[in-house]
Formats: structure tokens, sequence, C-alpha cells
């Protein structure tokens, strides 16, 4: 399996099917969520809904780069979720999600092995791997958080 195949794959693993790191993944965790849930707050945690925004923002701002754009992403503005006050748009949210977690996963699959070495935009930034990497350990991050939170609204 090329290196590209691996990194789609281990992405696809975190946000949409996979089972083998956490036993569970973004998918699975966000189905059975309502939008009051995704928004509660629990002391100074964020909310689900927050951390989904977070994870998309990310994954949005990558597929620009991956389709030849510019990288316009700035952590500053990554928890700036728009209002969440219906159902229907918490599922506008895991849709936009779940899709562009696919196009990721589809953009990187068919890029060059050799382009995971290359200059990510700028040096201070590294490789396309180690931004690859970076994007698929955050997610686990706040998969966990998302898991923990999920937990503590049920009980």
């Amino acid at each position: 399996m090329s290196s590209t195949s691996h990194l789609a794959k281990r992405f696809r693993e975190v946000l949409l099917y996979g089972l083998w790191i956490a036993n569970t993944n973004f998918k699975d965790q966000l189905k059975d969520i309502t939008w009051e849930q995704a928004t509660t707050k629990i002391g100074s945690l964020n909310t689900i809904a927050m951390l989904t925004f977070h994870i998309h923002y990310y994954i949005a701002g990558l597929i620009n780069v991956f389709e030849g754009g510019d990288l316009e992403i700035k952590d500053k503005y990554s928890f700036d979720l728009p209002s969440i006050e219906s159902q229907e748009q918490w599922d506008k949210l895991l849709n936009k999600l779940f899709d562009d977690a696919e196009k990721f996963a589809n953009l990187l699959q068919q890029m060059p092995n050799s382009k995971m070495d290359e200059v990510f935009v700028d040096e201070k930034y590294g490789t396309y791997l180690r931004n690859i990497d970076g994007l698929i350990e955050h997610s686990y991050y706040h998969l966990g958080q998302i898991t923990l939170i999920k937990k503590l609204l049920i009980n």
C-alpha cells in the first residue's frame, strides 16, 4: 500500500469508520448526539459541537491547499463555531464534516507518494506528511475528548 493510501486509510479510520486505535471514530460517536447535547457546556470543557467544528475547520483548510488554494485557516478562528439552535443546523455541520472527511481522504489518496516529502505551503509548517500526520493525531486527541464529554452528558 502506498504511503498516501495508508494515510488516507488512517484518516478514514479516525473520522469515518475505524475501530483500530480508539475502538471508535467521529461518525460513531456523533451519530446519536442531539443538537442540545452537542451544545451543552460542561464546566470549562469545550462543547461537542465546538470540537466537531474545530476538526472540520482544519480538514477544510487542508482541502483548500490540496486543491491548489492558499492556506487560509488561522488557529485563532478554529473554535469560532456559529450558533447552533436546531437539529437541522447540527446535522448540517455533521454532514459537512463527514463529506469533507471523505473528500480529504480521496484527495490524499490521489497524491503521489513523493508529495509527502515536499514543503507544505511554507517551510515553517514542515512537510505534507508532517501536517497530515498532525491532523490525524489531532483528530484522535479531540475524539477522546468528545467520547468523554458524551459519557458525562449521558450519565
